[in-house]
């Protein structure tokens, strides 16, 4: 949630060391002297979003830690993967999806998202309030609508968007383990991205709601995504 004391305690301290960028939470400078010295104090950036620092998330990992909390869930995949595939080698179809990850993965952070896996034609990431603000429903919408422009650019693109309270935490083996999320909601995003069409970003209401779309002049779309026993109420936006 980004409210423990402890994350902040040096930040007054850490905000004084040259030079900008500053991890957003704890201050640590990511230029300047000091960087030799943050490195050693694994306050290096965090691959996940790199506007924050490792330390800031390390006590997740190793002590395998978590929490249910409210937060947003994004899926976005390439449309058609398969056949695109299918009509190019193997090595130039992994540059055209190397593109695209990369598209997605500055736009993802731009909106202060954690980036949290890449899986087949799919990216996947998670909006905190820690990292988002209590806004995160709008920043995943707000991202979701910057990724299918990258549909303009000749990559079909269909994007999921939920929220609620899902765990978010380390989860793993011993020898490796992941920062992520899970829970119904996670499941529910997958399945939603998969049902959009390219240029679609399928938003459940309750979503919409907390993000504060206007309902008026939304288009409603009731889906029976796979695995659920109810129907899945969402908007649809292009």
């Amino acid at each position: 949630m980004g409210k423990a004391p402890e994350v902040k305690r040096g930040r007054p301290i850490m905000a004084r060391m040259p030079s900008a960028p500053h991890c957003k939470l704890c201050a640590a400078p990511f230029g300047g002297p000091f960087v030799p010295i943050m490195r050693m104090m694994g306050r290096s950036r965090w691959p996940a979003n790199p506007k924050y620092c490792r330390s800031c998330f390390h006590q997740l990992s190793t002590y395998r830690a978590g929490a249910e909390i409210p937060c947003s869930l994004l899926f976005a995949d390439v449309r058609g993967s398969t056949t695109l595939a299918e009509g190019m080698t193997p090595r130039a179809f992994h540059d055209r999806m190397d593109r695209f990850f990369t598209q997605a993965t500055r736009v993802l952070i731009e909106h202060e998202a954690m980036v949290d896996k890449y899986v087949g034609d799919e990216v996947m990431a998670v909006f905190i309030p820690g990292m988002s603000g209590d806004e995160h429903p709008l920043r995943a919408i707000e991202a979701g609508r910057a990724l299918l422009k990258l549909t303009e650019h000749g990559l079909p693109v269909g994007v999921g968007v939920t929220s609620g309270i899902s765990f978010v935490g380390a989860v793993g083996s011993e020898e490796k383990v992941d920062v992520t999320a899970m829970g119904d909601n996670v499941n529910i995003a997958a399945r939603l991205a998969s049902a959009a069409g390219a240029g679609e970003l399928l938003v459940t209401v309750e979503a919409a709601q907390a993000a504060g779309l206007p309902d008026g002049d939304l288009e409603h779309r009731s889906l029976a995504l796979k695995g659920k026993s109810e129907p899945t109420e969402v908007v649809v936006l292009r």
